[in-house]
């Protein structure tokens, strides 16, 4: 297994739809260990493709719930389905996301608070589980990824701001920049 960079915002493959996958070998199979890997280097609760650079509807993630799903997954070519948003601010204590692509940053941000998913593991075996709280916010926040979206695409417009902001004074927004768990002080200070 490899441990790969991670692209940050202002890559161009973060902010575009990710390609269907059609084929499941062992290619597919070695990618999504790698980012098992990856992700386990950089301490998230889940990474999509996109955020290595590579341009597949295919995230991982790592959530104790209790919910019955497993505790680590994949996801290829998912769907998902969820439930109303509440139009109610996000709470600025409970409620606050972060993102290994937008590193070292968190803004508050309301979800669903259930969302069934529906997909294929990485040998092409349907997975389908449904998911609430904590671990809803997880499945959202990586298959938004795979439309192209980051999370601070859905800020509201006091915590985008603060976010643009943020983006710009660290240089981000252009194409090429990454960095590397396991090597890179972890943005999060895990």
């Amino acid at each position: 297994m490899t441990v790969l960079p991670i692209t940050i915002w202002g890559e161009p493959v973060l902010h575009r739809r990710a390609a269907e996958v059609e084929v499941f070998d062992d290619e597919l199979r070695e990618l999504i260990a790698d980012m098992f890997e990856t992700n386990d280097l950089a301490n998230g609760a889940g990474l999509a493709a996109p955020q290595i650079g590579v341009g597949k509807r295919i995230f991982v993630y790592k959530y104790d719930n209790e919910d019955g799903a497993p505790p680590s997954g994949v996801l290829v070519n998912p769907v998902l389905t969820l439930s109303k948003v509440s139009g109610a601010l996000p709470d600025p204590d409970e409620e606050v996301e972060g993102c290994l692509s937008f590193p070292g940053c968190q803004y508050p941000l309301k979800r669903a608070e259930w969302a069934r998913v529906k997909g294929f593991d990485g040998f092409g075996q349907p997975v389908e589980f449904e998911a609430t709280g904590w671990f809803a916010r997880v499945i959202q926040h990586e298959f938004d990824h795979l439309d192209g979206k980051l999370y601070v695409n859905r800020l509201i417009d006091r915590y985008a701001r603060k976010a643009m902001k943020q983006a710009k004074k660290s240089g981000w927004g252009v194409p090429g920049l990454t960095w590397m768990p396991g090597v890179d002080p972890d943005p999060f200070g895990h």
